[in-house]
């Protein structure tokens, strides 16, 4: 039996063959189940491809090609010097994708992100304002250190996020697809930031931590970026691929007890709602909403297709339960105190 699990550990599809899903959803169709196969290869492809210049980070990887398949926006996580800018810079490199980082600043102002209207001089000798677009305007953008500026700057990068268009002097401009806002903070610094409150942090899907390397790591980093130039990276799909990918992930069947299990686990971490544990309430002050339940549920679907899964695991949605929840939560006085982090209490939930 043992063997069994560990074979079917190694290889997904082992315990869910393609014929029959039994979700709510309905079944796959055989240009699905092909299209999850090239999915999983191009995820292999694209971890391969990364290594090259990424020492380490899998789970990091793992979590951004989640969110970014699944549609969705992540906030990373890590002290300075970790490679989170060359890490979103190769993401994008690998995928044939526009990439554009924007530093924020305590004077940033919402047009340096969006772009604005500006008087030019036209052929016939007329003077028109015409649109100039910002940084915003790429398939992957990253906003390096985004608490850094202020409320009304964030809300203009928020904006983008949540409707796929940008609102300059009252016209509507649409963003490229794909699209996705990779944010930055640093956690050791926080003098002069600006916080972001809960409401605009529910609206990133995954909080995503990058932590040190190990030793061996470290060398290797000195190695690679203390010699030669980096390599240049394969580009391995065209827009017209990703987008086709993005469509199959959201058709990945969910069975119905999953559902109920990913409603359950998110009520679990609300303290007055009569669902948590008793050694919950006193930890956690407010709890997941129901973006929560979708973001697990997308997440789960994504990291079922990435690994050439026919349908949702149990196993996915607790993979993807960390990242998608530990942002979402808001501690007491009394759990800070006690240094308990929300990856704790999510740990012990699951």
């Amino acid at each position: 039996m043992s063997g069994q699990l560990q074979s079917a550990a190694q290889d997904p599809k082992a315990l869910n063959p393609p014929p029959q899903s039994h979700g709510s959803q309905g079944d796959l169709s055989g240009d699905d189940v092909n299209a999850i196969d090239r999915l999983q290869q191009a995820y292999a492809d694209l971890r391969r491809e990364l290594s090259r210049v990424i020492v380490g980070q899998a789970e990091a990887i793992e979590q951004l090609a989640i969110c970014f398949f699944a549609r969705r926006n992540a906030l990373l996580v890590g002290v300075p010097g970790l490679a989170k800018t060359l890490l979103v810079g190769k993401f994008a490199e690998t995928l044939s994708l526009s990439f554009s980082r924007i530093q924020f600043t305590p004077d940033l102002m919402p047009m340096d992100i969006t772009g604005t209207d500006i008087l030019q001089d036209t052929a016939e000798g007329r003077r028109e304002f015409q649109f100039v677009r910002g940084p915003v305007f790429a398939n992957v953008v990253l906003a390096d250190e985004i608490n850094r500026a202020p409320p009304k700057t964030q809300a203009a990068l928020l904006e983008a996020m949540q409707e796929g268009n940008v609102t300059v002097l009252g016209k509507e401009f649409a963003l490229p697809s794909p699209f996705m806002v990779l944010a930055t903070q640093n956690p050791v610094e926080q003098e002069g930031t600006y916080p972001l409150p809960e409401a605009q942090l529910d609206r990133f899907m995954s909080l995503i931590e990058l932590g040190y390397p190990s030793e061996a790591e470290e060398i290797q980093i000195a190695r690679m970026t203390t010699g030669e130039r980096q390599p240049v990276l394969d580009s391995l799909l065209s827009v017209e691929q990703i987008l086709s990918h993005q469509e199959v992930v959201r058709r990945v069947p969910v069975p119905d007890h999953l559902y109920e299990f990913a409603a359950k686990l998110v009520r679990q971490t609300r303290p007055d709602g009569g669902t948590a544990p008793d050694w919950l309430i006193p930890l956690v002050a407010w709890g997941a909403g129901p973006r929560a339940v979708q973001s697990l549920i997308l997440g789960a679907k994504s990291r079922a297709a990435l690994y050439g899964s026919y349908m949702v695991r149990q196993e996915d949605i607790l993979a993807v339960a960390s990242p998608v929840l530990s942002h979402r939560l808001v501690l007491t006085f009394a759990a800070q105190a006690e240094r308990i982090t929300a990856r704790e209490i999510i740990a012990k939930l699951i």
